[in-house]
């Protein structure tokens, strides 16, 4: 292919090819830049669990197929609380994701993408510049092999991470707030109690914990600790992460498992929600949101900002004849992407954001949380919201909460039900960002 394309997407990783799978299917020409050369690399840090809500997009580009195929779990949770255990009900029909390792995945998905017509992978491409004619970014500089190298876009894509190399050089406003937990976390081969294939998930107040079983027999065992206990960790991180696991209410017993792997980190994972698109550019993945790692969305909310980006802008990018107002209509497409992301998960990355500080539950969780662990159909409803596939206001409809109160025998607090009829709640400044026309900057 030439050095002109429809579309540059910077990252080849699972937001980036999905993106290049879904735009190549609707007859875009795909610039896919990967600065790794290995094709099976692969992220390290992850949960490991694709939320349910991505599902319609992993069959569309068919990496749903190949995940089944590699053995993929298809997943649901059990969730402990101090009321008892959560268990929604599951079985073959249910919605779910999968669980995978990210060696298994991204080499898959990336894969699909290189085999795909009309996208052409470069593995081994650094992208360290932009390029703008006027405020307009037009396409990306950098280099691959020592050699430099410039492509040529009416839209160029970051979906290169956390720390993405798009979204500084094009200025994106952030918002960053703190997360107050670390996490660490090991595989372990043939641990007992997990042949179910049901994930584990622990609210232990402020601390968390998850089990969750993987393809080939490995299940991935995380502790995701409040930073109090840091320098526990840090003085003796061997003992100190064994001891915790050991610890968790009806453990398996991990002694008599096999650890596959050392135990891997992150001390510090700050949420960073970006405005997402400008003038020729766009963000989607942990680029335009990272969130909090403990609530299991970066894989799903990277596939499903994707699938928002490419059915916003696609027709725009692969019109036959590009007229004089293109680039006005390819803004205006931006800008539907934009709301759309803010609108999809704004109003869950706020509560995820706040439940990150290590507060103490909140009076709705605790009425939540303990009506699903005594009542089935809210265990059910629980589950649903926590795979992302009901929005905010869904969640705590006036029947829903007619039923929780039901089940627990009480009601909620005159000023909590005030809060839940009036819709006081602030929107979350994420979403008022990503709401405003923030053009691009050199």
């Amino acid at each position: 292919m030439s050095n002109a394309y429809d579309v540059i997407i910077n990252g080849g990783s699972v937001a980036g090819c999905t993106a290049a799978i879904l735009y190549a299917q609707r007859g875009a020409r795909v610039a896919l830049l990967e600065r790794r050369s290995d094709p099976s690399a692969h992220k390290i840090l992850c949960t490991h669990y694709i939320q349910a809500s991505a599902y319609p997009v992993m069959a569309a580009t068919g990496l749903a197929e190949q995940l089944e195929k590699a053995g993929a779990i298809a997943n649901t949770a059990h969730y402990w609380t101090r009321w008892g255990w959560i268990r929604p009900p599951h079985d073959e029909t249910s919605a779910h994701g999968y669980s995978v390792r990210r060696q298994t995945m991204d080499p898959l998905v990336r894969g699909l993408a290189a085999a795909t017509e009309g996208v052409d992978l470069k593995l081994g491409h650094t992208v360290n510049g932009l390029l703008y004619e006027a405020d307009r970014v037009v396409g990306v500089e950098g280099t691959a092999g020592g050699e430099r190298f410039a492509l040529r876009a009416p839209l160029v894509v970051g979906a290169d991470g956390k720390d993405s190399t798009v979204a500084q050089l094009a200025g994106a406003t952030a918002e960053t707030s703190d997360n107050n937990r670390f996490s660490y976390f090991a595989y372990f081969r043939g641990l007992p109690q997990v042949s179910d294939n049901v994930a584990r998930v622990y609210y232990l107040e402020p601390d968390n914990a998850y089990i969750m079983p993987n393809e080939d027999g490995v299940t991935v065992v995380a502790a995701v600790v409040s930073k109090d206990r840091l320098p526990e960790f840090k003085d003796d991180l061997e003992g100190a992460y064994l001891k915790f696991i050991r610890s968790l209410p009806e453990a398996p017993d991990f002694d008599s498992a096999e650890r596959i792997s050392k135990i891997i980190g992150t001390l510090n994972y700050p949420l960073v929600s970006r405005v997402p698109g400008g003038p020729g550019w766009a963000l989607i993945g942990d680029a335009a949101l990272t969130s909090d790692p403990l609530s299991a969305v970066g894989c799903a909310w990277a596939m499903q900002s994707a699938h928002w980006l490419v059915t916003e802008t696609s027709a725009e990018l692969t019109a036959p004849d590009r007229t004089p107002d293109a680039a006005t209509a390819l803004d205006a497409a931006v800008g539907r992407y934009r709301a759309r992301h803010a609108r999809e998960t704004g109003p869950h990355h706020h509560l995820i954001a706040d439940f990150a500080t290590t507060r103490p539950f909140n009076e709705i969780e605790e009425f939540s949380f303990s009506a699903a662990a005594r009542d089935p159909e809210m265990a059910a409803h629980f589950h649903t919201f926590g795979s992302r596939l009901m929005t905010v206001e869904e969640f705590l409809a006036p029947d829903v909460v007619a039923r929780m109160e039901k089940v627990n025998g009480h009601g909620l607090s005159e000023e909590t039900l005030r809060l839940l009829a009036g819709g006081e709640e602030q929107p979350s400044q994420h979403a008022a960002a990503q709401d405003e026309s923030v053009g691009a900057t050199r």
